[in-house]
């Protein structure tokens, strides 16, 4: 009987850092589960990339709705088999300002997105994994996660949420069989970045990031800053006293808030 190859399960598979995760492992040899709520543009990427019709699937889903999420996970299941690694890569970056009342509504929608929404993409795969005794859950953080940022409260705040509960996982399926991987983007060219009106320092192409984090997954490490030379500064903004920090980004441009040209 001949052993299926590996089958790999992305949310936000229809741009950015999704779709060059997608190819890599593709290109890998993997089986493509691709969630997504723009699907017909997912669609017209496979096509037009020409994947094999039997290596991929697409579901429709929005990782901010819990039901939805999880219903694309079970009709995976029963699709394509249980995965062999699952990427909660679906997420939001928007700049908020605490002062305006419309913003804690921004801020609830990055938390369901970021936060909930990850955790929903695990869901239906964990006690199964945990059964068969492999598998990687892997979390897309951010180096925002690191320390916050003027005017990046909800996306510093929820990626920091991401790397905390990945570490939690980690800990409950110790022993398992199951590798959970917190990966850490720094500066990554897609859509979510290109209307950034800061500097980007090592900014990366997604494809780049998409290959060294293959590696990274593959490995099961269990976390990684990519690009390396972000995870340097990193640390050292980790180690920066308040007050230093406080001097450093002052007068930094903001992220743009929701509506925002």
């Amino acid at each position: 009987m001949t052993t299926p190859s590996p089958l790999v399960f992305i949310t936000g598979a229809s741009s950015g850092i999704g779709q060059a995760l997608a190819a890599s492992f593709y290109d890998a040899g993997y089986r493509l589960a691709l969630v997504a709520r723009r699907t017909a543009q997912t669609e017209a990427w496979a096509q037009g990339r020409k994947l094999s019709a039997d290596r991929y699937r697409i579901y429709a889903a929005d990782v901010a709705q819990t039901d939805s999420i999880v219903a694309a996970g079970a009709e995976c299941i029963a699709q394509q088999g249980l995965p062999d690694v699952v990427i909660a890569n679906a997420g939001i970056s928007v700049g908020i300002d605490t002062a305006e009342r419309a913003d804690l509504d921004v801020l609830s929608q990055t938390f369901a997105t970021n936060n909930v929404g990850l955790a929903a993409t695990f869901h239906p795969f964990v006690r199964a994994m945990a059964q068969r005794g492999s598998g990687r859950l892997v979390g897309i953080a951010s180096v925002a996660a690191i320390r916050g940022l003027p005017g990046h409260g909800a996306y510093c705040a929820s990626k920091a949420g991401v790397v905390a509960y990945c570490e939690s996982l980690r800990g409950e399926l110790h022993n398992s069989g199951v590798k959970v991987v917190t990966l850490c983007p720094g500066y990554i060219d897609t859509p979510l970045t290109q209307g950034n009106r800061y500097g980007m320092p090592f900014l990366m192409k997604a494809e780049d990031f998409a290959a060294q984090a293959l590696r990274a997954i593959e490995s099961g490490t269990s976390y990684r800053v990519i690009p390396w030379q972000m995870g340097v500064v990193a640390k050292i903004m980790r180690m920066l006293p308040n007050a230093v920090l406080d001097r450093a980004v002052q007068g930094r441009e903001r992220k743009k808030r929701s509506g925002e040209a």
